[in-house]
């Protein structure tokens, strides 16, 4: 493989669906690490949500790519991986959670066919332990494991020429709507049982009703 510009164009990029509790780790991490570390210019940080392929002209113009998401190995809940270059599609789809890895897949399959996959690609994956939970946050065992996921990011980036440095102010420009910023979807999701019982209104675009009803 061909080394890397003196000033890599480097793209990290968070996927996932925050709604689906610890499916949200890859956005999670993105949007922390923006909070806490500034980055050279050639440095984009991106939340990729569920976007799929709206996400290959981003994946294109990258040198190097670093994701984070959350993918099932069957480790125990909050193992961390990291995988490298070609390594990097077979685990995504190693075991299929939802459709944006068949989409991100497909992403990568397509930067490949134009000639236009990133030189450079790693996985930070983390093991999810909590799913079937609409609306629900991520688990303790998988919000835990943020720190040393970015740890491993910034040590890449160092790698790639691109050191991280920790940020001395409190107001990054946000990577998505504040209103989905981890505080604040936390503070407004119901209490567990309500949840549980009635589903998270604010994504149901539901009412709670009969409350003593299961």
């Amino acid at each position: 493989m061909a080394p890397l510009p003196p000033s890599p164009r480097i793209l990290v990029l968070g996927i996932g669906n925050l709604l689906w509790a610890d499916e949200g780790f890859g956005v999670r991490a993105v949007e922390r690490f923006n909070q806490d570390w500034r980055f050279p210019a050639q440095v984009r940080l991106m939340d990729g949500g569920t976007q799929g392929l709206y996400l290959l002209p981003y994946v294109q113009e990258a040198d190097a790519l670093l994701v984070f998401d959350a993918v099932d190995y069957g480790d125990a809940p909050g193992a961390l991986r990291e995988v490298t270059g070609d390594k990097v599609p077979r685990f995504m789809g190693a075991k299929k959670m939802s459709l944006h890895q068949t989409g991100f897949q497909e992403v990568l399959a397509a930067a490949a066919l134009t000639g236009r996959l990133p030189q450079e690609l790693v996985l930070i994956g983390v093991q999810p332990e909590q799913l079937e939970d609409f609306g629900g946050s991520l688990s303790p065992s998988v919000h835990a494991r943020l720190p040393a996921a970015l740890d491993i990011a910034r040590k890449w980036l160092e790698r790639w020429g691109a050191a991280a440095i920790r940020r001395d102010d409190n107001a990054p420009e946000p990577l998505a709507d504040t209103a989905l910023s981890l505080a604040a979807y936390e503070a407004g999701r119901p209490d567990a049982m309500s949840a549980w019982r009635e589903g998270d209104a604010r994504f149901l675009n539901l009412r709670p009703q009969n409350a003593g009803a299961i």
